[in-house]
């Protein structure tokens, strides 16, 4: 996976790109809180927070949350647009996380994964920093359990140039399992649809995804003009919506 560069641009529109409706948020915590302990409060780690857009729902669900974020510019972004009294965000990463060992209940990696350059040592941090007992919800990707949205058919090499940014499923399982983990639950959340197909393509040509990095500027470029003769068509139709996989872990 090509790196991508969070404090340079990706911080100037990746709240807008990225955003997700009231609905699909509702959806996300909702399956968040159905694989986590029933107790509130719970205090929660957003690891690779961002700009904030799960850190204060989780606060407001759960309980008090850290966010974790090792980019400069998308943890100002977090702190002007993505408030919260029940919310800190330090600077830091799944390989070395700010907070004391067992001071977590659960910890959030959401579309924050692939970005993890030292896995193993992110599992031992994970660990560390959580109760016996504590969950990992790990909102990633899979090469072989990958989601295909609507509008990836439009780029050359779409689906293949997404999937290989992401581990297979069974590599990640035993990547945990060997370090002591089980498996506590594995399933796929569908989100509401995220607005018409104009309103997507709006967001994509923010190019706020991984998937863009990985691709020529020529075949982005390809892709776009595509994309936009489709939604050219019918830009009011709803998106169409798919599904993501959710994977979650248990310390034990």
């Amino acid at each position: 996976m090509r790196p991508i560069d969070y404090d340079t641009e990706q911080h100037r529109h990746y709240a807008r790109g990225r955003a997700l409706t009231q609905p699909q948020l509702h959806v996300w915590i909702s399956a968040f809180g159905a694989v986590l302990p029933d107790r509130r409060p719970l205090t929660g780690l957003d690891i690779g927070s961002g700009t904030g857009r799960f850190t204060p729902a989780l606060a407001n669900a759960f309980g008090p949350v850290i966010g974790v974020e090792p980019s400069a510019r998308m943890r100002e972004v977090a702190h002007t647009q993505s408030r919260h009294p029940g919310v800190r965000y330090l600077p830091g990463t799944a390989e070395e996380i700010p907070v004391p060992s067992g001071s977590a209940d659960y910890a959030l990696l959401g579309w924050s994964w692939h970005h993890v350059r030292d896995r193993p040592r992110a599992v031992q941090e994970l660990a560390r920093v959580l109760r016996p007992g504590g969950r990992l919800l790990l909102r990633t990707n899979f090469s072989d359990h990958h989601p295909r949205p609507w509008w990836l058919e439009y780029f050359p090499r779409g689906y293949e140039a997404d999937a290989s940014i992401f581990q297979p499923l069974h590599e990640v399982i035993a990547l945990f399992t060997s370090a002591g983990w089980r498996v506590a639950g594995f399933g796929t959340v569908t989100e509401p649809s995220a607005g018409s197909r104009a309103d997507v393509l709006e967001r994509l040509r923010l190019r706020t995804l991984s998937f863009f990095a990985q691709l020529t500027s020529d075949e982005v470029e390809a892709g776009f003009h595509r994309l936009e003769q489709a939604v050219a068509v019918d830009p009011d139709a709803p998106a169409p919506v798919f599904a993501e996989p959710l994977l979650t872990l248990e310390l034990r």
